[in-house]
């Protein structure tokens, strides 16, 4: 394996969680999985349709999400938004987030690691 692809694989786990939160963040009110791309890319997120739908229903298979079907307009759009679960969970990953984002910030501002 080369370093590029090495690399590459770093990032897709770096990815893997953060990509989570930043989802959640956005489905505080209704969204289909089309208009929370173009959000998210809007804000330099960087996810795949293929990505975000399978996560999407995970997460409502996990009680954090629940969907409903608006068919007031033309194409049937499948909406998702936070549960309660989901608002509790995702107030303790923000937490998280940001107490773990203070120690890395700490580790990486250390002169030990250049």
């Amino acid at each position: 394996m080369d370093s590029r692809e090495l690399l590459a694989n770093f990032i897709t786990e770096l990815n893997r969680g953060t990509l989570t939160l930043c989802v959640l963040s956005q489905l505080t009110t209704p969204q289909y999985g089309y208009s929370l791309l173009q959000i998210l890319s809007e804000k330099d997120i960087a996810l795949e349709a293929n990505t975000l739908y399978p996560m999407l229903r995970r997460l409502e298979t996990q009680g954090v999400l629940e969907s409903s079907w608006n068919t007031s307009e033309n194409r049937p759009r499948k909406f998702y938004q936070l549960t309660e679960e989901g608002k509790t969970i995702f107030t303790a990953l923000t937490n998280k987030w940001k107490e773990q984002q203070s120690h890395i910030e700490a580790l990486l501002g250390e002169e030990s690691h250049a």
